[in-house]
């Protein structure tokens, strides 16, 4: 694989994780469709990796600067991160983390695998107190759903001092935007479905380490739990990677703009995006991150009600889950029933795509001026 050694990102982001130049060879590493492999090879099952794993793994390491693990989903990649924690040990999160990976935490609590120890993460003095005898710190930058945003070389500093290793979800600011690893974290996160991929068309997951010794056991965990990757998704993924920096700025430029036209909106009561100068994680998104990314979260006027019929109004945005990828989606979050109750009902998280901002502007508007007094739609969400 080609070096990324002194390359700025945008760079990386297309050079990294491509084949040796042969003559006549391709650009990319080609799609492997196979189970078993020929003997004498560096591995004789694909359960045990394919050139198209690698291609990636070189990518997302180079621009996250460690070693990464590709899994078949950002959930398998969580899963494996907290499968490092002991038997019985102590997670310090946020109970108002991404649904999934709260709901993992508190299976495991029900069998008595592991121990939540819930904490504001915004607050450094408390997360800093909750660390004392736990064995994982984890933390999502920014937050899901809330947009919330935790002091992570902070927080890393004193998990670091406290021998605390420290797993941060950066899925929301991808490695255009946030390195983890680079203040100290143990592991970054990555559901590749969202950014990585760009698309809405895969489900991945990465783990990158910053020390190959924390990749290996991630390794072995694929190999055993079957988590592996599919050929075809670590292809699209790595082909999402190479347009990543450009969707990534589109994206923020478009977030940025809509943000401050709606905090300006009679009928939104509140945004919440650190990319506003009055949002309460703006400097500390100014101080370690390259920019406040491309979703935020808005509560319009009317309750829960209202935002539901918002997001059933929209013509440009789609009513639909997820985020990350080149259009443009929004949904109330409060619609799922295993949402955290300290998610405020109205809530609806936009994801802000790469369309012409002024169609997404219009769009917004007139979905404002239909919902004043459409009845919300019956939920489809789980009951």
């Amino acid at each position: 694989m080609t070096s990324a050694a002194g390359r700025r990102r945008e760079t990386v982001a297309i050079a990294a994780g491509r084949p040796e130049r042969v003559p006549g060879g391709p650009f990319n590493e080609p799609i492997t469709l196979a189970s078993a492999l020929h003997a004498d090879g560096p591995t004789g099952y694909a359960r045990d990796g394919l050139r198209s794993w690698g291609a990636l793994e070189a990518a997302v390491g180079a621009l996250d600067g460690g070693h990464a693990v590709a899994f078949a989903s950002g959930m398998a990649a969580c899963a494996a991160v907290l499968a490092q924690v002991p038997l019985g040990g102590t997670v310090v999160a946020a109970r108002t983390m991404y649904m999934g990976a709260r709901q993992m935490l508190e299976e495991a609590e029900r069998t008595g695998r592991l121990v939540p120890r819930w904490v504001d993460l915004t607050d450094t003095a408390a997360a800093a107190d909750a660390m004392r005898g736990a064995d994982l710190l984890w933390i999502e930058a920014p937050q899901n759903p809330l947009m919330a945003l935790a002091d992570v070389p902070e927080l890393a500093a004193r998990a670091g001092t406290a021998g605390v290793p420290v797993a941060v979800d950066a899925t929301l600011a991808s490695p255009m935007l946030l390195r983890p690893l680079e203040h100290g974290a143990t592991w970054t996160i990555h559901s590749a479905t969202k950014y990585l991929g760009g698309h809405a068309d895969l489900l991945l997951g990465v783990v990158v380490a910053a020390d190959p010794a924390k990749a290996e056991p991630l390794d072995h965990h694929r190999h055993l739990h079957g988590a592996t990757p599919g050929a075809l998704e670590t292809y699209l993924t790595l082909r999402g990677i190479r347009t990543l920096p450009l969707r990534m700025q589109r994206a923020q430029e478009n977030a940025v703009e809509l943000a401050a036209r709606l905090a300006a909106h009679p009928e939104i009561e509140r945004v919440r995006y650190c990319g506003l100068p009055g949002d309460p994680g703006h400097q500390r998104m100014r101080a370690f991150m390259d920019g406040p990314g491309g979703v935020l979260a808005v509560e319009p006027t009317g309750g829960a009600e209202r935002a539901e019929a918002l997001c059933h109004a929209t013509e440009l945005f789609t009513h639909a889950t997820s985020f990350g990828g080149i259009e443009s989606t929004l949904e109330r979050r409060a619609r799922w029933s295993e949402e955290s109750d300290e998610v405020p009902p109205a809530l609806i998280r936009v994801n802000v795509g790469c369309e012409h901002v002024e169609d997404l502007w219009d769009d917004l508007a007139l979905a404002l001026q239909r919902s004043r007094a459409a009845p919300a739609p019956a939920s489809t969400a789980h009951a």
